[in-house]
């Protein structure tokens, strides 16, 4: 399952990031060659760099190549990595879940009973915003994947 969740997020990544090269693209056509900006490729490249960094930071927590910040000295982590690693990836799905899932969701009810929108678009935001839960359990899923690998290994 692993397998094919990892090749949609790398086509959806792909999709994600030509959208936003065209988008921008045409963007620097339609403003210097044609004279006439486009007033739509603003918003797609917006929303296209918001859906690649989320969906990017869920990739790269599959991946384990997310970015990490040594607050702990090396010499005290070389005692007991295991634990560490615990800790960190335990600290990552409270994160993603609480702050992802849980307000991404609020964060998309509350754009959707307002009936919110794009302002050049006219997309419903609440669309947009889904990119927030639906990353934030990707990342729920493949820490927790991550943590019961590295429990088993560690027995």
């Amino acid at each position: 399952m692993r397998t094919t969740i990892d090749k949609i997020l790398e086509r959806l990544l792909i999709v994600i990031i030509s959208v936003m090269l065209i988008a921008v693209i045409w963007q620097v056509v339609s403003r210097y060659l044609l004279g006439a900006p486009s007033t739509l490729t603003d918003e797609i490249a917006s929303f296209s760099l918001i859906w690649l960094g989320l969906f990017g930071a869920a990739y790269a927590t599959g991946k384990e190549i997310h970015l990490a910040i040594d607050l702990i000295p090396a010499k005290t982590i070389q005692k007991s990595p295991a634990l560490f690693s615990g800790i960190v990836t335990i600290s990552v799905i409270v994160f993603a879940f609480f702050v992802m899932v849980v307000g991404g969701a609020r964060l998309c009810w509350v754009t959707y009973t307002l009936d919110q929108r794009s302002a050049a678009l006219e997309v419903p935001l609440a669309f947009i915003y889904s990119a927030v839960p639906v990353s934030g359990l990707l990342i729920v899923y493949y820490s927790l994947d991550i943590f019961l690998k590295n429990s088993k290994l560690a027995k």
